[in-house]
Order: structure tokens, then C-alpha cells, then sequence
């Protein structure tokens, strides 16, 4: 299973058991009799600590968090106190402690050493017994979840041994995400590294052709640069506004005019309300430099761009269309999906994007051939979140 896969059905079953949430808390917010049973107020209090809990495991076992989620899973299992002991032997404590740290320590490394849980009932010199659990994540014992009671009953110990493999599943959760993080940084580093040896030639070399023929169109071309450079290398932010997209793309399309002069006709067919929808960072911008470096440059003759936005209901369509040289739709289909021809690197990259927030069915759909001009259409949902990007 892929980690985009594996991502979209751990997304799933978090969306489940947040249903289940919400259900019950509307019941519960209706008063307790409509609960109707014990069953279903034990089943909400476990779901809502272990949604308290979750937040602080995704960062691994080795974070002050830690300790924030061993006071949730203490109420979960029921339990006297709990430990939470990492690779590293730091040990997150909750509970009435009198030494049981230092038997935490101890039965993790017992634990550890058998890869299986191991059960210590108390003793004369230890009141309270304890059970610990491994937490596996790919086959390897990451760390122990230890609870301490008196008695040591087989329902803790079955507890037990499951809220280390959801603890685990916290943390792997957390490893993707860090990783699609990871991911998209280096997607976009890879669009800049593109934006940066081609672009910037033929930009710095139209506003030098200027400097001294019309110096004031030079220093507009100066600033339309600026205004692309700073918006398509800023640091932060996943996420943009069409409207904030559409900036930078004007200034990139003037120093192409610069460029290709009369050659070069943009025409914007943008409604207004699609403006303020929130788009991935530099998903349009690729496909309108791909349709002037790919469909239009090669030509004598120049040619059109046209640039459109429409609300589709739940979706805002966006589309870039070119009457250029087009492509031949097999050789498309094997630069979307082998990706070693080294060029059209921009529009592999906002489908690759695409399809890993939206799923399969979210990446661009492209209509040309050779001859007859080129159509890249993206859909994007209206409801998602906007990161808040640091422009400086």
C-alpha cells in the first residue's frame, strides 16, 4: 500500500471515528438519559480522551507532548498511573508516581527485549502491578505503553496491548504527514529550480534590451520581475487565492510580452466570485509558463493564451488553453506518467500535487494533439484550508 493510499484510508477512519464523535456529543449535549445506556457513555468518554490524546502522539514518542497524552490514556485504560517509555528510555508519566517510573523503565525493557507484552502482578514490595505493550511500527518496538493497577485484571491487559497499537498508528499517521510536508516542499523546490534557469535568462535579457531604447519600461519590467520572483520563491504556505496566483502570472505574462511583443495575445475570463477560492501555490502559474515555453515558443507565428475561472457548484474549474503546436496525446500520457523526458516539468508537477490532495480522480485533465493547441483543466474544491503564507 502507497503512502498516499495509506494516507486517504487512515484519513477515512479518522473521519469515521469523528463521526461517531460528533453523534454522540449532540446526543450527549441533549442530556444523559438520551444516551441510553452505559455502553454508549463509556464508548464516548474512550473516544473523546483518545481524540485528546491523538494530537500528541503524531510527533513521535520522544517529544514533551508525550506526557499530555499518557493523562488522557490514563483515563481511557483506568488505570493508576501509565507511562509512555520511548526509544530513548524518556519515560511519560502519569499518575500516582511513589518510584513507578523506574519500574516502567524496567518493564520496557523486558517488554522490549521479547517483542510481546509481558504482565507483572503486584508483589509484596510493589503494591501495584503492571503490564506493558509494545508500540511496533514497521515490525520494530518504538517504544512501551506501561499501566500500573491493583489487580492487574486480563481486560487491562487486553486494553492495554490495543492502545499500543493505536499509539502506533498515531505515530506512523504522523510520519506521513510528515512526509507529504517533506513531499510538497520538495515538489515546489523542484517548480523554482525550473522557474529559475529558463525564465530568468530570457526575463533579465528583455529588461536589458530596454534599458536603453525606453528606460521606463525598463524599470516596470524591473518590477514586474520583482513582484514574480518574490511571490514564486516566498518560503511559506501551501496554499494560495486564485486571486493571489493571478497576480504573479500577469507579471510573468508582461516579461514574456517583453519578449514576444504583438507575437503574444492573453485574453482572462475570470468570474469574480471564483477569485477568493484557495488553490495549491503554483498550480496555474506552471501551466501558463508551459503553454507559452511549449506551445507557443516554438511557433513562428506566436499565439493566444486564454485563462479562465468558473464556479462548478462545489468546485471552482480552472482552465489554460493555448492555440499552439499541441502534442501528441500518447507522448502526453508518457510525460504524466514515466516523467523521464526532462521536459513539461511543471505540468507533471501540479498533477502530481493534485492527485495527492484530491485523489486520483483530482489531477489536471489535458486536451491536445499535435496541431491543434493544448487545454489544461483543473477543478478545485471551494472548502479547504489556507495556509497563511509568509510573502517577505
Amino acid at each position: 500500500m502507497t503512502d498516499v493510499v495509506l494516507a486517504a484510508v487512515l484519513g477515512v477512519l479518522g473521519g469515521i471515528v469523528l463521526t461517531v464523535l460528533l453523534l454522540l456529543a449532540r446526543r450527549l449535549a441533549r442530556g444523559a438519559a438520551d444516551l441510553g445506556s452505559d455502553a454508549e457513555q463509556a464508548a464516548l468518554r474512550a473516544l473523546h480522551h483518545a481524540s485528546l490524546a491523538a494530537p500528541h502522539l503524531r510527533g513521535g514518542l520522544s517529544t514533551p507532548e508525550v506526557v499530555k497524552a499518557a493523562r488522557h490514556l490514563r483515563v481511557l485504560l483506568g488505570s493508576a498511573a501509565v507511562a509512555i517509555v520511548g526509544d530513548d528510555e524518556a519515560v511519560a508519566f502519569d499518575g500516582a508516581s511513589d518510584g513507578l517510573e523506574s519500574s516502567a523503565v524496567r518493564i520496557a525493557e523486558r517488554v522490549r527485549a521479547s517483542g510481546r507484552r509481558q504482565v507483572f502482578p503486584a508483589s509484596g514490595e510493589d503494591l501495584l502491578g503492571g503490564v506493558g505493550a509494545p508500540i511496533l511500527v514497521d515490525g520494530r518496538v518504538i517504544g512501551v505503553v506501561v499501566a500500573f493497577a491493583a489487580p492487574v485484571r486480563a481486560a487491562l491487559v487486553r486494553a492495554a496491548e490495543e492502545v499500543a497499537d493505536w499509539c502506533a498508528a498515531q505515530v506512523e499517521l504522523g510520519g506521513l504527514d510528515a512526509s507529504r510536508t517533506q513531499l510538497a516542499e520538495a515538489e515546489l523546490r523542484s517548480l523554482r529550480a525550473q522557474i529559475s534557469p529558463h525564465f530568468i535568462y530570457n526575463a533579465l535579457t528583455a529588461i536589458a534590451s530596454f534599458i536603453l531604447t525606453d528606460p521606463a519600461r525598463a524599470r516596470e519590467l524591473v518590477l514586474e520581475f520583482a513582484d514574480f520572483t518574490r511571490y514564486s520563491f516566498r518560503r511559506q504556505g501551501e496554499f494560495t487565492t486564485l486571486a493571489e496566483e493571478l497576480g504573479s502570472i500577469h507579471s510573468y505574462l508582461e516579461l514574456e510580452r517583453a519578449r514576444f511583443g504583438e507575437r503574444l495575445r492573453v485574453t482572462l475570463q475570470i468570474a469574480p466570485e471564483t477569485l477568493a477560492t484557495v488553490i495549491p501555490f503554483l498550480s496555474v502559474q506552471p501551466l501558463v509558463e508551459n503553454a507559452v515555453r511549449h506551445g507557443l515558443e516554438p511557433g513562428e507565428g506566436g499565439g493566444e493564451i486564454r485563462i479562465s475561472s468558473r464556479d462548478d457548484g462545489t468546485h471552482t474549474e480552472i482552465t489554460v488553453e493555448d492555440d499552439g503546436i499541441g502534442m501528441d496525446p500518447e507522448g502526453l500520457r508518457a510525460v504524466l506518467t514515466a516523467g523521464d523526458d526532462g521536459l513539461h516539468v511543471g505540468l507533471r508537477n501540479v498533477d502530481t500535487r493534485l492527485r495527492q490532495l484530491y485523489g486520483t480522480d483530482g489531477g489536471l485533465v489535458v486536451e491536445t494533439n499535435t496541431g491543434a493547441g493544448t487545454l489544461v483543466r483543473m477543478r478545485v474544491p471551494k472548502s479547504q484550508p489556507l495556509n497563511d503564507p509568509d510573502n517577505d
